[in-house]
């Protein structure tokens, strides 16, 4: 070596580094033309881990501490030099610094809805996001897979990898669960565990460790989720009669507020129309109704079995042709409602069929 080069070099006795922002996964500490000093003092701060690269093989890795660079702190760095004894020359090695921190809030979710076959519902498509977090566990295999020798490896050039690996591992979680939506959708936290399980391999072959895993929600897409809300509502309704009071009671308080004379007599047969419909259709449900008890006739007194049914009532007699007709009496007359064209009196303000407001 000329003198000129040899004055050149500078030699390195201190080495530490501290992040300068959040991302940054690896980092190479700057060598050019320079050397570590044998007795050099290496620095790993908690959340740190360092790694010597000696001609393209990873030699010492190194917990936090502060450490003197010699044989003895650097034995598979010895071992590659072929140092027999306590080296006394600098030596010229790659320090690579790497970021141990959990790396929180990272994202995920399925972009498309993943189908799958559900044992209650069927075939279906499930949406479902959550957030996840890991750090670098393993520096070896984090620099040998992924980061290699470039200056600097940050997270997000590593994050689209990690989330279609959560995505992937979401629809074989599911389909070996064999768990119904409405259960997974109920028991989220022990789902989320289950995903993680999965996960766990794939992450630990880049050098990282899954800490938390967390899914926030899973849902149906629209369509279905409309009718998932009406057998729900089916099931809350229960009882038709019990929901025929429950309406009933909310119409009346609407009814009575309106101070409209005409408008209230129609909204009380408004009112008792639907009601009496809804009793109806309260009744047909019921398997087995019988008869209504006014329709039938009581039994005679001493016990002994009643007659059949009554008789239906006989219809009016009509008018002989030619017959005269009996002459009105004063304050009988009648007119047609203008709204339902029944035969009222004529002095009426209201129909009596329909309620409606006369002229």
């Amino acid at each position: 070596m000329a003198l000129k080069d040899f004055l050149k070099k500078q030699f390195i006795d201190v080495i530490h580094y501290t992040e300068p922002e959040d991302g940054i996964l690896a980092y190479r500490y700057p060598m050019q033309d320079m050397e570590i000093q044998n007795g050099a003092k290496l620095t790993v701060r908690e959340s740190q881990m360092a790694a010597f690269v000696n001609e393209g093989r990873v030699a010492d890795v190194l917990a936090p501490g502060l450490y003197t660079l010699n044989t003895n702190t650097l034995p598979l760095l010895t071992n590659l030099m072929n140092w027999d004894k306590m080296f006394q020359s600098p030596f010229k090695s790659d320090v690579y610094f790497f970021s141990t921190r959990q790396q929180v809030n990272q994202k995920w979710g399925t972009p498309n809805p993943i189908t799958i076959r559900d044992k209650e519902f069927g075939a279906i498509r499930l949406r479902a996001f959550g957030i996840y977090s890991w750090h670098v566990q393993d520096p070896r295999a984090f620099y040998t897979k992924i980061s290699g020798t470039r200056e600097l490896y940050t997270v997000p050039e590593i994050e689209g990898q990690l989330r279609n690996t959560v995505i992937g591992s979401i629809t074989d979680a599911i389909a070996s669960s064999q768990v119904p939506f409405l259960d997974m959708a109920a028991n989220q936290n022990e789902f989320a565990q289950t995903i993680a399980a999965h996960l766990a391999p794939s992450f630990a072959a880049l050098g990282l460790a899954l800490d938390t895993f967390v899914v926030e929600n899973l849902s149906l897409p629209e369509e279905i989720q409309k009718f998932l809300d009406q057998r729900i509502s089916m099931n809350v309704l229960g009882d038709m009669n019990k929901y025929t009071q429950f309406q009933v009671a909310q119409s009346i308080p609407i009814a009575a507020a309106n101070e409209s004379g005409g408008n209230l007599a129609s909204a009380g047969v408004g009112l008792g129309a639907g009601f009496t419909l809804a009793q109806t259709l309260a009744n047909a449900m019921k398997p087995g109704q019988a008869a209504p008890p006014d329709s039938m006739t009581p039994p005679p007194a001493g016990g002994g079995p009643g007659p059949g049914p009554a008789a239906p009532p006989a219809p009016p007699a009509t008018p002989q042709a030619g017959a005269p007709t009996a002459p009105a009496t004063p304050g009988t007359e009648t007119k047609f409602c203008v709204e339902c064209g029944k035969s009222i009196p004529k002095r009426a303000k209201f129909c009596p069929e329909c309620g409606g407001a006369q002229q």
